[in-house]
């Protein structure tokens, strides 16, 4: 594939994806789904990438979603079908083994919020401003919003954003619990290196099956849930992870885990 709209950083075991349309505000057409999609599956393959990163060029904008002048005189079925590409990427994201962490420097809406909460963890700018701004052109979210924004923020909230469409600034979606962290612009790269190797520090094969329980937690009932973290508590005790874990722990030593 011939990659025009992203680009792509490996470095520490920490996999930069970035939507490079600043001329756009990064906003997203069919062509830069199917690379974002190909850049998450050459970092899942790759072992030596531990945490992926997905962010947008430029200062002022992560993503403000699916470029509106594709849409112009787009038919019924053709708009169904951007919508189910977009909810695609979403749930890939959201699917993926690694740990995704959205770096939000700038404006996040439409589908470039969508995107955002598909990620385990949003660290934002202080500059950001995130929404859901579709309702202003006679639409919906489309790319997973009403189901995702309600599951993070309540319904209330949920409806309040999706019924104005109205943009919220950084400090707001972090009290509200849309965003993990806010930090000044220029200490985002820096705030999300942070993260991405403590958590790098950790048992992979742990960190993925937690983040498909947390996933499937809102899907099925309480009993079933632990039923399901019993098992994984289960495997987990079988892996070399465990066992250098434990003996790391007795030794009061750092441990040093090979996800096996």
């Amino acid at each position: 594939m011939e990659f025009k709209d992203t680009l792509y950083e490996k470095k520490d075991g920490i996999a930069t994806i970035t939507i490079n349309r600043p001329a756009t505000l990064n906003a997203m057409d069919e062509e830069t789904v199917l690379e974002i999609l190909s850049r998450l599956e050459e970092a899942e393959k790759d072992e030596g990438v531990k945490v992926i990163v997905i962010t947008g060029a430029g200062e002022k904008a992560f993503c403000v979603g699916l470029d509106l002048k594709t849409m112009k005189d787009i038919s019924p079925v053709k708009a169904w079908e951007v919508t189910k590409h977009g909810q695609k990427l979403t749930l890939a994201i959201e699917e993926i083994g690694k740990p995704v962490i959205a770096a939000i420097n700038g404006y996040a809406l439409g589908g470039g919020l969508e995107l955002a909460m598909a990620c385990d963890i949003r660290i934002a700018s202080e500059n950001a401003r995130v929404g859901q701004p579709e309702v202003n052109v006679g639409l919906i979210p489309g790319w997973g919003g009403t189901q995702r924004l309600p599951r993070l923020v309540g319904k209330g909230i949920a409806k309040e954003l999706v019924f104005t469409g109205k943009m919220i600034d950084a400090k707001t979606a972090e009290r509200i619990g849309l965003v993990n962290m806010v930090v000044a612009p220029e200490k985002l790269r820096s705030a999300v290196e942070e993260v991405a190797k403590e958590i790098m520090n950790k048992p992979p094969i742990a960190i993925k099956l937690a983040k498909e329980l947390i996933n499937n937690s809102i899907e099925t009932d309480q009993r079933t849930g632990l039923t399901h973290e019993a098992e994984a508590f289960g495997i987990l005790s079988s892996t070399e992870d465990f066992r250098e874990g434990v003996s790391a722990f007795i030794e009061k030593r750092k441990p040093e885990f090979k996800g096996k």
